[in-house]
């Protein structure tokens, strides 16, 4: 039966999201029973991509890729795949009417990961930001609002704020990792050789300047979904507290992380704001 298929297919999602991502995971948790499943999907998506690129070392990354991109378009073409990740994700896409500019260029973003490892310009770090960070935001955006067209509209902005917040976030940790183990540059006019409080500085000032109109999004979510997304907001501002008080000297050298039980006081703090409606 195709519906037992479909229920492997997200149970492999959100084992996917759940893996890989214990922060990621902890928010979803939190969103509301009738969207969390498609959240996992979307990521479980995302995921898949982004290791083929970042971590398949010992393989031909550009075959894997080409094929998982093909078997993307078969999947979105005949609305099923035998790849239970790509099954789960097309059934997402036609719920919400997902655009499918959203998604290519998000693929086209991770494909730009197997051949470039230096952002020399701000042109092209904002047209990366926006394929890899800026366009899932928004297809999670889309299953926040339901499809709401109009809400979509007005809240998309905000979304593609806290995208671009969440990825630079995750840049500026994995400074080190991205530097050294993949040879990748994506902060642009930035020497990584020689990373300095200011450069740091203003990269953290652009960062805040994301968060700040990304927060503005978050207000005016479906009660569903802006619990789950606040919590998240406040992690990685959590991570960019971290990494705002490390010297650019350690950011290179060490990746910083939010401890588990930092994670929980985090969630603990964020739930008793959102019920005593002081998210505001």
């Amino acid at each position: 039966m195709k519906e037992l298929f479909d229920i492997v297919s997200k149970k492999c999602s959100k084992q996917v999201t759940e893996t890989y991502s214990t922060s990621f995971s902890l928010a979803t948790r939190l969103l509301g029973p009738s969207i969390r499943q498609d959240i996992y999907n979307i990521y479980g998506f995302v995921r898949f991509a982004d290791e083929i690129v970042d971590s398949f070392h010992d393989f031909n990354k550009e075959v894997l890729f080409s094929r998982f991109e093909n078997a993307l378009e078969e999947a979105l073409l005949d609305r099923i795949s035998l790849n239970p990740i790509l099954n789960s994700f097309q059934e997402t896409v036609y719920k919400y009417n997902i655009q499918k500019d959203l998604i290519d260029t998000f693929m086209d973003s991770m494909r730009l990961d197997l051949t470039k490892s230096v952002y020399t310009t701000t042109e092209e770090f904002n047209e990366y930001i926006y394929g890899s960070a800026d366009v899932v935001g928004l297809m999670c955006l889309k299953v926040f609002v339901k499809g709401d067209a109009e809400k979509y509209e007005q809240l998309k902005e905000s979304a593609m704020n806290l995208g671009s917040a969440f990825q630079k976030v995750n840049f500026l940790r994995d400074l080190k990792e991205d530097y050294e183990s993949l040879s990748r540059t994506y902060f642009p006019n930035t020497n990584l050789d020689s990373l300095d409080e200011d450069s740091k500085s203003k990269i953290i000032e652009e960062i805040e300047e994301n968060f700040t109109q990304g927060y503005q999004g978050i207000l005016q979510l479906p009660h569903d979904s802006k619990l789950g997304v606040f919590v998240a907001y406040r992690y990685y501002k959590r991570l960019l507290k971290k990494l705002q008080k490390t010297p650019a000297t350690e950011i290179k050298n060490s990746r910083i992380r939010v401890p588990n039980i930092e994670k929980i006081g985090l969630l603990t703090r964020s739930y008793v704001k959102y019920q005593l409606n002081l998210v505001k």
